[in-house]
């Protein structure tokens, strides 16, 4: 009887040690269905995970991040109207514009990103640029501005052309980089937005936005999708928890919603922000000033984003010079908060001048001089 407990016993433990292997394997690999994926995470420039990332594919519609970036930088500095020509109309995807109509460039943004519209892309291509071509040139500009060194771009759109293509690691840089212009980011988290036309102005219509990761998955906040034939289902999102946000690219994947949701688990178990709060009262030896000092400011909360199970292991120092000279500009960089892991800089945060310090030009002698320095050095 004690034997035949004892090898119970020991196919019992069998049983466990497999079962741990198996979770730990999967608990470490994602699969998926792309062709060529990556998740990437826009805190640090980190690659978690990828496959096939920098192979040249076709993109489709995801195209149009870099067009309505540009479409919302160009709108920052002239939101001015675009009216809708015959030149202007394309196959595919719509936001049904019709020749004559007038929109500003903001709102073919919002057609582009909401609704896909091939429509919108060209009227913006051509309201910016004069022409397609044209266009594509600055998309070129652009791409090689962010570092995209595997990507060509032609149309606006992302309809099929031999020499239209870019990669996952190319896209998930444009979509970091999208993400910072606040515009965008406002635009592309929105579940649905409404076109107001200018002409005819009794116009309005309400576009539903494509990526249903915004519904999806907690935390989404924002994303492109695309799909030809020859691209296959194309897919560019973004997601925000605990102060990381992670890029999803999947190209030519049947499954990409899934793969998307699995790779954003893997992801945010995978990293942890390790956050200070917003301080104040750091201040620095002033010299050249009727004040001893000035007062710094941390003007963001200040994070890092390391392995979650490191976290605890992340310090931070302030790094200050010994004094600092007037006059000084109010928002001036003269120091930085500095996150170590094991003895190497993870993240850093500027500490920032809070008021602006005018130069005393009273005179002093030299022997007045040097007991500054002395002092402010001790």
């Amino acid at each position: 009887m004690g034997d035949m407990m004892k090898r119970l016993f020991c196919i019992l433990l069998s049983c466990v040690l497999i079962a741990l292997t198996v979770a730990v394997f999967h608990a470490d690999s994602v699969t998926t269905s792309a062709r060529a994926f990556e998740l990437y995470c826009a805190d640090n420039g980190e690659v978690l995970l990828s496959e096939n990332a920098d192979e040249k594919l076709p993109m489709a519609s995801t195209t149009k991040i870099m067009t309505t970036l540009l479409c919302l930088e160009a709108a920052a500095k002239d939101n001015k109207t675009v009216e809708f020509t015959e030149e202007m109309t394309a196959e595919g995807s719509s936001m049904y514009l019709q020749v004559g109509e007038r929109v500003t460039l903001r709102d073919l943004a919002v057609g582009m990103m909401m609704q896909s519209g091939n429509d919108a892309a060209n009227a913006a291509a051509i309201a910016i640029a004069g022409s397609i071509e044209a266009f594509a040139d600055l998309m070129n500009e652009k791409a090689k501005e962010i570092g995209m060194a595997h990507t060509h771009f032609v149309t606006p759109s992302g309809l099929d052309d031999e020499e239209h293509y870019s990669c996952a690691h190319d896209m998930a840089l444009l979509m970091a980089y999208a993400l910072q212009n606040e515009a965008f980011a406002q635009i592309t988290s929105e579940t649905s937005m409404t076109v107001s036309f200018v002409e005819p102005p009794e116009k309005k219509v309400t576009y539903p936005n494509h990526n249903k990761l915004l519904k999806l998955y907690e935390g989404c906040i924002g994303g492109k999708t695309g799909y030809t034939d020859r691209s296959g289902r194309c897919l560019v999102s973004a997601a925000k928890r605990d102060g990381v946000t992670l890029i999803a690219v999947t190209l030519d994947d049947p499954d990409d919603w899934d793969d998307h949701i699995g790779l954003y688990t893997y992801g945010f178990n995978a990293l942890c922000a390790a956050q200070m709060p917003k301080s104040g009262g750091y201040t620095v030896p002033l010299v050249g000033a009727d004040a001893d000092s000035v007062t710094l400011t941390c003007a963001e909360i200040a994070s890092a984003v390391v392995p979650r199970d490191q976290v605890k292991d992340v310090h931070m120092k302030v790094s200050l010079p010994p004094f600092v000279y007037a006059p000084l500009k109010k928002g001036e960089r003269v120091g930085e908060l500095v996150f170590l892991l094991d003895g190497e800089k993870v993240a850093c945060v500027p500490l920032t001048v809070s008021e602006a310090v005018s130069y005393n030009d009273k005179k002093r002698d030299f022997i007045t001089y040097i007991k500054d320095l002395l002092h402010w050095h001790s």
